[in-house]
């Protein structure tokens, strides 16, 4: 990265501290609250939904073989498997409950995303049984995409045809790393030997998106191991890459350790360094044809490859979000269930939803979200906002977008307000220039 940082940028952080960084959503999730929950249970009942944005569905599937150092979601690896089905029968039940609500009945989800925890965790039998009932409640003819979320080292040939059966369109492999020493040291439970099975039978029987994920910034990387994970991963020609830089969240393993040793800064990579490698990557990828398509991924071919999940989520879809701790947005207001799983399945038993946290933005803060959120692919398109908002975001923002001019981050082509590569590698921390001053977090990665 460029050392000509502008002065007036804010305070830059060189080491990785805990905390997460990564912008998801807007306002941030600190500010939905339980006293909300009328709100989101009154916008079910509505008789139809107030825009009539796309219907899209995500599955939260809990369940890991192990559980990573630096993972921060909420995942299990001591469930049997009577907890796993009736898992599986209290995210049915669920799904029953949302069909019947008003603003749900009759509409069909045009996406489907299964994530985790791990979703390939699941049998083939289970896998059919949840399927199944979910097209029973909310059929999947107008489905333009299915992701599925998958760990290598539980992926079978009989398991990969049956998630291609089940009508999975993007296979989504996490890889984070080729070096089996980097895999073991950040707790993976795969290794590559693993990953390189998996991967040629996947392509084998012609999913028409298989994406892999790496990680930038793991514990003891280095740069030949990041060179050499960057060559293999250009080598197996994926339809797409998506590339996080590592971050340690306060309940991951690694911050525990860190904690128990008194230690304030994470043992990973610094974020010039982890912006510098993901760079590289880029730059590998795109000498070969790909495209970068927005801050953490790149494509093989644009025209073919979409990512229709985080369009609908970018764009202001309602995303109808079942299992322990998901996250949606339904008719305007945010949701989330609760993130403990006998509370989670208790609920949903008893014929409740079990929803614990929600928030209705207003209009303004539904702008800023799909803005900022936008700006994460690399550029927008004013006339579009403007349309649909009814306020041109160039003058709507005007100082946050003469703030990012400054510092040599933003281009203005007419139209299109884009983001320069080097902003584009750190745009989590210049998106806080759009928050509002009581959602600004003050972490500036």
């Amino acid at each position: 990265m460029s050392s000509a940082t502008p002065q007036s940028l804010p305070p830059l952080r060189h080491e990785t501290t805990a905390g997460n960084y990564f912008v998801a959503n807007y306002p941030p999730f600190a500010f939905w609250k339980a006293e909300f929950v009328p709100q989101f249970e009154a916008a079910l009942s509505a008789s139809t939904p107030r825009l009539s944005p796309p219907l899209g569905q995500y599955v939260h599937i809990p369940f890991c073989r192990k559980r990573c150092h630096f993972c921060y979601f909420k995942v299990y690896t001591d469930k049997d498997s009577s907890e796993v089905r009736g898992y599986i029968d209290a995210l049915l039940k669920e799904l029953a409950v949302y069909a019947s609500k008003p603003v749900i009945g009759g509409r069909k989800p045009k996406f489907v995303y299964f994530g985790g925890g791990t979703p390939s965790y699941l049998s083939p039998d289970q896998l059919k049984l949840l399927t199944d009932g979910m097209k029973r409640l909310l059929p999947w003819d107008e489905v333009e995409e299915v992701t599925f979320e998958a760990e290598p080292g539980t992926l079978t040939d009989h398991k990969l045809q049956a998630i291609r059966d089940m009508g999975v369109t993007r296979l989504s492999l996490g890889v984070e790393h080729f070096d089996d020493h980097i895999l073991e040291i950040n707790g993976r439970a795969h290794r590559s030997k693993e990953v390189a099975r998996a991967y040629a039978f996947a392509r084998e029987i012609s999913f028409p998106q298989i994406n892999i994920d790496l990680i930038a910034g793991m514990v003891e990387e280095t740069d030949e191991k990041w060179r050499e994970t960057v060559a293999k991963a250009v080598a197996l020609q994926p339809d797409s890459v998506t590339i996080y830089q590592m971050e340690v969240p306060y309940n991951t393993g690694i911050y525990q350790q860190m904690k128990a040793s008194g230690k304030l800064v994470a043992p990973v990579a610094d974020w010039e360094t982890k912006r510098a490698w993901v760079d590289y990557a880029y730059r590998e990828f795109e000498n070969v044809g790909y495209t970068v398509t927005s801050g953490t991924t790149v494509v093989r071919d644009p025209v073919k490859v979409k990512f229709i999940y985080r369009e609908g989520l970018f764009t202001g879809a309602d995303i109808l979000s079942i299992g322990v701790a998901s996250f949606g947005h339904l008719n305007g207001v945010h949701y989330q269930n609760h993130h403990e799983f006998q509370p989670y399945v208790d609920a949903v038993n008893a014929g409740k939803l079990p929803v614990y946290r929600a928030l209705t933005p207003p209009a303004d803060e539904c702008y800023i979200r799909e803005f900022m959120l936008q700006l994460k692919l690399g550029s927008v398109s004013a006339e579009k906002f403007k349309a649909k908002f009814g306020n041109d975001p160039r003058e709507t923002f005007a100082a946050s977008l003469s703030t990012l001019k400054q510092w040599g981050f933003l281009t203005d082509n007419g139209d299109r307000i884009g983001i320069t590569r080097e902003g584009l590698l750190q745009i989590d921390r210049l998106l806080q220039e759009f928050f509002k001053p009581e959602h600004k977090t003050g972490r500036y990665a």
